[in-house]
C-alpha cells in the first residue's frame, strides 16, 4: 500500500538539514564573528516550496509513489500521468526551478527507466511505456531536469518497445494500444529535439545514431519500428517549418542562408543502411525505407536551393532539375538508382560511409540483401574518383569483415574494390595494409593476394613495397629480413632490365624461398602466377622451381595450388630441351597430390603430370615410364571419385598410359558411385555383407544386365593390375571403398 506523505510538508522538505549549533553566549572575543545558524537551503528551495502550495496534491503522491515498494499498475499509470500534469503546471505558473529541484531529488528519470526495463518483453498489455515516453517528453521541456540522462532514458524506451515480439506473434495484442505506442515514442523525440534550442540539432544526431543499430538488428520487427522512427525525424529535419529552426541551433548566425552549412555526420551511415531495407521483404520496412530516403532527399535539396536567390536566372532551371530528379529515382527507386541520386551530393566522407555500411552488410551474419550491397558497390567502382576517396576507412572495414563473408560474388565486388584501390592509390593502400597487419595474418594475405593478382596492380604495389624498404626511417617492411629480401627480387622479376643468368645468380645468394613462412611463401607464390603468365619473365624462374618443390612437403593447400599453377605457367613457356629434367623431377613430386583432400588439387595434379609426360625428350623418357607405373594404380581408383572432372581427368590419363605400357587391357568406363551406394544400400544387410562396408560384393546384390557386365571386365581388368604388380593384393579385396569414390563413407 502506498505511503501516505506527512502532514507537515516543510518538516519533510527540512527533514536532512544539519542541526542547528548550540545556543550558548558566546565569549567576548566572538562578538564580531557571526554563528552559524543552519546550513544554507538547497538551490530553488523556495520555489520548490511555491510550487508545493500550488500542486501539493500532486507532489505528495509523487513522493509516497518513489518509496513505497509495492507499485501496481494502476499506480504506476497515475504517477507517469502526475508527471505530465505536474510539468504542464509548473511551466505555466514560472515554477520550473522549484520543478527541476524536486525532480532531482526524488529521481524522477531513474524511477521512469526502472518502470520501463520492468516492463514484460514478449507482449505489449499495459500502456505504462506510452504513458512513460509522454512523461519524459513532459520532463525535457523542463530545463536540466534530464540534463546527462537522456541517452540512458531513450535506450530503456528503444529496448523496451522495438525488442516486443512482431505484432502477429502477440497474442491478444491490442492494436490501437500498439500505435498509439509508438506515436508516444515519435512524440517523445520530436520534444526532445524542438525543446532544445541551444542544442537542437546535436540532440537530433545523437538520437538518430542510437536508432542506427537497431535498423540493423537481427528481428525484422525491430529493423521495422526503429526505420519508422528514423522517417519521422526525417520528415522534421526536412519540413520548411523546421529550416528556419536549424539555422538557429548551429550557430549564433541566423540568417536564411545559414542553414546551408548543416552537416549531418552520421548523414552517409544512415543513407547506407536506408538504401539496403529499402529492399528487405518485410514491406512496411521497405516504404518506411523508402519514405526517409524521400525526406532526406527535400533536406539535401533544400540546401543546394538556397545557394542561390530567388531572384537568380539560375534558380528557376535548377529548380525544375531537382524536382525532376527527386521524381525520377522515386518512380524507380532501385539500389543502384537511389544511390547514383545521392552520390552527386554527398560529400567525401558520406559516401565513403555508404560504401563501408555496403561492405559490412555482405557479410555472411547479415540481415540484408547481399545483391544490393554489391549493387552499392557497383555504382563506386563505375566512379572511382569521387566514391573511393578515403582509402584507409575502406581498407579498415574490406580488413575487418573479409573473413566473414563467404558468399562468391560478394569476394568479387570487394576484389574489385580492392584491385582500383590499388591501381588509384597504390601508395595508401600499401602504407593501410601493413599498419593494419604488419605481420600479415589470414585476413591481411587474402587482401595482399587480390592485390598481386593482376600485372599492373603487381608492379605498383612492388614500387611502393621497394620504396618503404629502402626508406631508412623503417627497418622492415615484414616481419623478418628473409621476407623482405623477396621484395626486390620480385621487384626485378616484374622489370625487364635483368636476363635469366643474372637473376639466377642474385637467388642463389640468398635462396629466400628455401624455408619461408607460409604468409611470405603465398605471398611471392602469388607473384609469380601473376608474373609467370609473360613468357619472357617465366623463363627466368626456372632457378626457382626446385626450392618451390621442396616447399610443398609441409605446404597448405592454398600454396600447393598456387606452386602447380606456377610450375604450368613457367614450364609451358619452356623448350622442351631445357623443361625435360625439371618436368621428370616434377612429375615424381606430383603423385602425393592425387590422393590429396581438396578435390581441386587432384584435378590440377593429375592434369600437370600429363603435361610434364609429354615434356620430357626421348632420353628421359624410360625414367617417366616409372614415374607412369606408380601413378597407373591411384589414377584406377580416382576413375570414380566422387567429384567429376576429377574422375574424367584420371580416365583419360589411364587411356593415354596405355601408348605406354602396351600390356594393360583397355580401361572399363567406370561404375557410378551413386550407382554402386544405392545397389549395397538396397542389399540390405544380409547375405553375411557386414554394415558399413561398400564393396563390390554388396553391389552384386541388385545389378542391372549392363552394369553386371561392366563390372566383369572391371574385374578381368583388375586380375591384369594384379599381373603386372604381383606385391600388391588383389585389388577387388582391398581398398574397393576407394576405387568407388567411396573415402570415409558410410552407407545407412
Amino acid at each position: 500500500m502506498a505511503e501516505r506523505p506527512p502532514s507537515r510538508p516543510r518538516v519533510a522538505w527540512e527533514e536532512n538539514r544539519a542541526p542547528q549549533e548550540s545556543s550558548s553566549p558566546p565569549e567576548p572575543y566572538e562578538v564580531c564573528v557571526p554563528k552559524p545558524l543552519k546550513r544554507s537551503a538547497p538551490a530553488g528551495a523556495s520555489s520548490w516550496q511555491s510550487l508545493y502550495r500550488e500542486e501539493k496534491e500532486a507532489m505528495q503522491f509523487i513522493r509516497a509513489f518513489v518509496k513505497s515498494s509495492e507499485k501496481e499498475e494502476a499506480q504506476r499509470l497515475q504517477f507517469l500521468e502526475t508527471i505530465c500534469t505536474l510539468c504542464k503546471a509548473a511551466r505555466h505558473k514560472g515554477l520550473s526551478q522549484g520543478l527541476n529541484a524536486f525532480c532531482h531529488r526524488f529521481e524522477l528519470a531513474e524511477n521512469i527507466k526502472v518502470l520501463l526495463k520492468e516492463e514484460p518483453r514478449d507482449h505489449l498489455h499495459t500502456a505504462v511505456r506510452q504513458r512513460a515516453m509522454l512523461a519524459i517528453a513532459a520532463l525535457s521541456k523542463v530545463k536540466m531536469v534530464l540534463e546527462g540522462k537522456k541517452k540512458s532514458l531513450l535506450q530503456a524506451c528503444f529496448r523496451s518497445v522495438f525488442l516486443l515480439p512482431p505484432t502477429t506473434d502477440m497474442q491478444g495484442l491490442d492494436t490501437t494500444l500498439y500505435f498509439e505506442t509508438l506515436d508516444a515514442m515519435d512524440t517523445m523525440l520530436w520534444t526532445l529535439v524542438l525543446s532544445s534550442p541551444a542544442s537542437g540539432f546535436t540532440e537530433l544526431q545523437t538520437i538518430l545514431q542510437m536508432l542506427l543499430p537497431f535498423v540493423n538488428c537481427q528481428s525484422a520487427a525491430a529493423c521495422e519500428r526503429a526505420v519508422g522512427r528514423i522517417g519521422r525525424l526525417s520528415d522534421l529535419l526536412a519540413s520548411s517549418s523546421s529550416v528556419k529552426v536549424w539555422s538557429s541551433f548551429v550557430g549564433d548566425d541566423a540568417s536564411p542562408a545559414c542553414h546551408t552549412q548543416i552537416r549531418i555526420p552520421i548523414l552517409g551511415q544512415l543513407l547506407g543502411r536506408l538504401i539496403l531495407c529499402r529492399t528487405c521483404t518485410n514491406w512496411e520496412t521497405s516504404w518506411g525505407a523508402l519514405d526517409a530516403l524521400h525526406h532526406l532527399f527535400r533536406f539535401i535539396l533544400r540546401q543546394k536551393r538556397t545557394m542561390l536567390p530567388e531572384d537568380n536566372p539560375e534558380y528557376l532551371r535548377r529548380q525544375r532539375e531537382w524536382e525532376a530528379e527527386n521524381t525520377s529515382w522515386l518512380s524507380s527507386p532501385s539500389t543502384s538508382n537511389i544511390t547514383m541520386a545521392f552520390g552527386k551530393y554527398l560529400q567525401p566522407s558520406e559516401k565513403t560511409d555508404v560504401i563501408l555500411m555496403a561492405i559490412e552488410a555482405m557479410r555472411d551474419s547479415s540481415i540484408y540483401d547481399k545483391e544490393e550491397a554489391r549493387s552499392i558497390l557497383d555504382v563506386a567502382v563505375r566512379e572511382p574518383a569521387s566514391w573511393l576517396a578515403e582509402v584507409p576507412s575502406i581498407m579498415r572495414c574490406i580488413y575487418e569483415n573479409m573473413e566473414c563473408i563467404r558468399m562468391a560474388s560478394a569476394w568479387q565486388s570487394l576484389d574489385l574494390l580492392l584491385l582500383l584501390m590499388t591501381d588509384q592509390c597504390p601508395g595508401e593502400v600499401v602504407t593501410s595494409l601493413l599498419k593494419l597487419s604488419p605481420s600479415c595474418d589470414s585476413a591481411a594475405l587474402a587482401m595482399w593476394d587480390v592485390m598481386l593478382s593482376q600485372p599492373h596492380t603487381l608492379k605498383k604495389v612492388l614500387r611502393e613495397l621497394l620504396s618503404k624498404l629502402q626508406d631508412q626511417r623503417l627497418r622492415r617492411v615484414f616481419s623478418s629480413d628473409t621476407e623482405d629480401a623477396c621484395i626486390p627480387h620480385l621487384a626485378l622479376l616484374a622489370s625487364s632490365d635483368i636476363e635469366s643468368e643474372e637473376f639466377a645468380s642474385l637467388y642463389k645468394v640468398q635462396r629466400y624461398l628455401r624455408r619461408p613462412s607460409l604468409a611470405l611463401l603465398s605471398l611471392v607464390l602469388r607473384g609469380l602466377i601473376t608474373l609467370s603468365q609473360r613468357p619472357e619473365t617465366a623463363r627466368k624462374m626456372l632457378v626457382l622451381l626446385p626450392d618451390i618443390m621442396e616447399t610443398q612437403q609441409n605446404a597448405n593447400t592454398d600454396n600447393k595450388m598456387k606452386a602447380l599453377l606456377v610450375f604450368r605457367n613457367v614450364m609451358g613457356h619452356m623448350m622442351r630441351e631445357e623443361a625435360s629434367l625439371t618436368a621428370l623431377q616434377l612429375a615424381e613430386k606430383l603423385l602425393p597430390l592425387f590422393d590429396d583432400e581438396s578435390s581441386q588439387l587432384r584435378e590440377l595434379s593429375i592434369c600437370l603430370f600429363k603435361d610434364m609426360i609429354q615434356m620430357v625428350v626421348e632420353s628421359d623418357k624410360q625414367q617417366m615410364k616409372q614415374n607412369v607405373r606408380r601413378s597407373l594404380l591411384p589414377l584406377f581408383f580416382h576413375m570414380s571419385d566422387q567429384t567429376e572432372s576429377v574422375a574424367k581427368g584420371a580416365t583419360a590419363r589411364v587411356t593415354e598410359d596405355r601408348a605406354e605400357l602396351p600390356s594393360f587391357p583397355a580401361p572399363v568406363p567406370p561404375l557410378p558411385s551413386s550407382s554402386l551406394c544405392a545397389s549395397c544400400c538396397r542389399g540390405g544387410w544380409g547375405g553375411g555383407v557386414p554394415p558399413h562396408a561398400c564393396s563390390p560384393h554388396s553391389a552384386l546384390l541388385q545389378r542391372t544386365p549392363e552394369e553386371g557386365s561392366r563390372h566383369t571386365q572391371r574385374e578381368e581388368w583388375q586380375r591384369s593390375w594384379h599381373r603386372h604388380f604381383p606385391h600388391l593384393p588383389y585389388l577387388a579385396q582391398q581398398g574397393s571403398a576407394a576405387a568407388h569414390g567411396h573415402q570415409g563413407h558410410e552407407c545407412p
